[in-house]
């Protein structure tokens, strides 16, 4: 093979577009595996966040249930002079307005 004739200045500036393809080629490269490490980076970030969400709602549900027990209720309104209701609700009226009639 005869290196003279590959390596000569006519040579190489006819060779010069595909060389610049190449080297197109490579950047786009490395740059498509930085940003797919950064994309996997921002994934995993956002499944740790969800996460913690996650873990940050069982806990608030599980405190809401737990404070919505009839018993934890009572305890809760106990200092506002509140008391369970015992007996079945009584209906308040108002004595001034006249009950309507049917019509028959």
């Amino acid at each position: 093979m005869n290196w003279k004739q590959w390596l000569n200045y006519p040579s190489l500036v006819r060779q010069l577009p595909f060389i610049l393809f190449l080297t197109l080629l490579g950047v786009l490269y490395i740059y498509n595996g930085h940003w797919a490490n950064k994309t996997i980076r921002n994934i995993q970030l956002a499944e740790k966040e969800i996460r913690e969400l996650q873990y940050e709602y069982v806990t608030a549900k599980g405190e809401l249930l737990a404070r919505s027990k009839p018993s934890e209720v009572s305890k809760a309104v106990a200092p506002f002079g509140l008391k369970e209701l015992t007996g079945s609700p009584w209906i308040l009226q108002d004595s001034t307005i006249t009950p309507k009639r049917s019509a028959d």
